[in-house]
């Protein structure tokens, strides 16, 4: 389970979606993600699927990657997913079986519910996988920028955030290897009840923690003597520059929001 959580992961590949301006991306993708939670209707999905659909063919991101990408929560998807169809009431009663009732209103909900979180762990990650942690970091600095009038340290902010995502993919190599460690020298992880399984977690979850405090020392003291100190006076080995592909990205993704706003006024 763990070999299949890729977030933070970059995948280099010379496509249209990787030599885009990182900046329009993370744009583009919040355009995204308001516009598949904006629409209470079934073009809302649609419009989300062509978007992941278009993105993943310019990309040329193969589809089991983003499979892969959800794998991780689907026991997740479907506890909320029968929840939802259980515990909401309203329109037709389809099934029923003492107090528990299968509603039209809980069917519907739970599907739009699972269909977006698929569609948003799937844009979501082809922004990572398709965007170096170093030129993500610049772009999220860029877009944070005006920020600084304000004497917030939009530089550490955006430096951090990266720094987080890019060390996912290490913690999670770390945790296998302890996990493969500790199943050598006969731990039992996967059998027993629930409070035995969470106490055979503290030998992994100790030396995962010492391990993760002893990465960020090095990091930090690497950096220290690299004469790190902030953003200011900085340069950059890639400079951030847009071009015609980022303008008619951002115009076809704004066009495809507008669709979805109007029908859902029309719809609603």
């Amino acid at each position: 389970m763990l070999k299949d959580i890729t977030l933070g992961q970059y995948f280099p590949m010379d496509s249209v979606v990787h030599r885009m301006d990182a900046r329009y991306k993370i744009i583009i993708t919040m355009v995204f993600l308001v516009m598949l939670f904006w629409g209470q209707h079934l073009t809302s999905l649609l419009a989300g699927l062509l978007f992941v659909a278009v993105a993943m063919i310019c990309s040329k991101i193969p589809p089991k990657m983003l499979l892969k990408s959800i794998k991780p929560i689907v026991p997740v998807l479907v506890i909320t997913g029968v929840l939802n169809l259980f515990l909401l009431s309203g329109g037709k009663v389809l099934w029923e079986w003492k107090f528990i009732k299968l509603t039209e209103q809980g069917v519907q909900t739970s599907v739009f519910m699972l269909v977006r979180i698929c569609l948003l762990i799937a844009g979501t990650s082809l922004l990572t996988y398709t965007t170096s942690p170093i030129v993500l970091t610049d772009a999220i600095e860029s877009l944070l920028s005006p920020l600084k009038k304000l004497k917030m340290p939009v530089h550490e902010l955006a430096m951090m955030m990266t720094i987080a995502l890019r060390f996912i993919p290490t913690l999670i190599e770390e945790t296998d290897k302890i996990m493969a460690a500790q199943k050598a020298r006969g731990a039992d992880m996967e059998s027993g009840s629930l409070i035995q399984r969470a106490q055979a977690l503290v030998p992994i979850l100790i030396p995962l923690f010492v391990s993760a405090f002893r990465r960020a020392e090095e990091l930090a003291l690497a950096m220290e003597c690299r004469c790190y100190h902030g953003g200011e006076g900085r340069t950059r080995l890639r400079q951030l520059k847009s071009g015609l592909r980022d303008y008619v990205a951002l115009g076809l993704t704004l066009l495809l929001f507008a669709a979805v706003i109007t029908l859902n006024t029309v719809l609603h």
